[in-house]
């Protein structure tokens, strides 16, 4: 997809219309409330999807990661899960706006609700090749609610939800499937234990704001069914000096090189 390509209709009030990609996509986010950044771009970036295979993302918000990975991998499907009506619709006009709404399809439900089986409109268990999650941050407990309400939805997370969405995208892979989340750098423990007897062969990435400094972001990706052992990777430098963007992290985020942690 080019630039050129992409639609100029009217910015809706209220919303922003950002590039990402080098201005490849451009894609409209609610001016208040959660705004997906560089986290989504590096999760998208991380999934091990080939031409013909499907995805399936949890919480998928305004598209950004979906969309990054469909502009990065033609003939590739996502399916994703979102609560919040808004974010429903501005995702899916994402998606006609950069001309991927045939590969894109997104269904208005709760991630915690999708495991029951009156559930309707959900994908049966085992449907998809991938799985990819950037999870609300804060839970509840350790976080003030915001006065914008879907920023209050995205960043309610309580401390049993982290282990129902992996207990979801685990269903929702195939055997031999892969799960790739970004998350803190200090929920590790948190991710490790969920991910336990449901998948193994885990690759585990930092993402360092700069030389030097501690983690702030992790990519974990881990194989359903696998018992290889885990695996802690180099990672990625995100700044140099000048507070720009390092070679390898600008390959990522402007010009939509993989970030394959396998």
């Amino acid at each position: 997809m080019q630039p050129s390509d992409i639609s100029h209709s009217p910015v809706p009030p209220t919303l922003t219309e950002d590039g990402f990609l080098g201005d490849r996509l451009r894609i409209l986010q609610p001016e208040k409330g959660f705004r997906a950044g560089i986290d989504s771009v590096f999760l998208a970036a991380a999934v091990p999807c080939r031409a013909g295979e499907n995805v399936f993302e949890a919480g998928i918000g305004p598209g950004v990661a979906a969309l990054c990975l469909l502009a990065r991998t033609p003939d590739v499907a996502v399916t994703g899960v979102e609560v919040a009506t808004r974010y429903v619709m501005i995702c899916e006009e994402n998606a006609k706006r950069n001309g991927v709404a045939d590969r894109l399809r997104v269904i208005h439900a709760d991630v915690r609700d999708a495991l029951r089986r009156d559930q309707l409109g959900i994908p049966a268990p085992g449907s998809f090749a991938h799985a990819m999650v950037n999870p609300p941050f804060f839970d509840e407990a350790r976080s003030t609610p915001s006065p914008h309400l879907l920023k209050s939805q995205a960043h309610a997370f309580g401390p049993d939800d982290l282990e129902l969405w992996v207990k979801l995208l685990h269903a929702m892979l195939a055997n031999r499937g892969s799960l790739t989340i970004m998350h803190r750098a200090d929920a590790l423990g948190q991710l490790l234990g969920s991910m336990q007897n449901r998948f193994g062969d885990i690759r585990i990435a930092p993402l360092f704001p700069r030389l030097g400094s501690v983690a702030s972001r992790i990519l974990v990706q881990g194989i359903k069914g696998s018992k290889a052992p885990l695996q802690i990777l180099p990672g990625i430098v995100l700044h140099d000096d000048g507070n720009g963007f390092t070679p390898e992290a600008e390959a990522v985020l402007r010009d939509g090189a993989a970030f394959p942690l396998r």
